[in-house]
């Protein structure tokens, strides 16, 4: 795993998540419409999805979470999960949905379009990334 550096993101309004950072090499081709947030415990996870995945299924990936997470991939496969646990939330989050990025890995994520970290702040478009599997299936 890679190791920890001070780039990495920093906890901040959003606990337990943190910012996700571009998961390819240099900058985001566009910015971010979305914004991405992955769970604390999955961060060296998603550090290593392009590694894993490779840098145009990485690409592909970043592109759908950050500009169209509420709509079909342009690419890849997206599916509601079912069940309970994946249900939408009195928050406002949506029901979890698994994107496969490749047949050796997968990522589940919600998204609300108007999440709010307090009472009273600005509404900003985010998506939070639940859960990470780098192992095939």
């Amino acid at each position: 795993m890679p190791p920890t550096t001070e780039d990495d993101p920093q906890p901040g309004a959003y606990r337990p998540y943190l910012s996700a950072r571009y998961p390819g090499v240099g900058k985001a081709p566009a910015e971010p419409i979305w914004r991405v947030l992955v769970h604390h415990k999955h961060l060296e996870q998603w550090k290593r999805i392009m590694e894993r995945c490779g840098e145009s299924n990485a690409n592909e990936l970043w592109e759908h979470l950050t500009t169209q997470p509420n709509q079909p991939p342009r690419l890849g496969t997206v599916t509601p999960m079912k069940g309970k646990q994946y249900a939408a939330t009195s928050d406002g989050m949506s029901r979890v949905y698994h994107y496969e990025v490749t047949g050796g890995a997968r990522v589940d994520y919600r998204f609300n379009a108007e999440y709010v970290t307090a009472p009273g702040e600005d509404k900003h478009r985010v998506v939070q990334i639940i859960s990470i599997d780098l192992g095939s299936h």
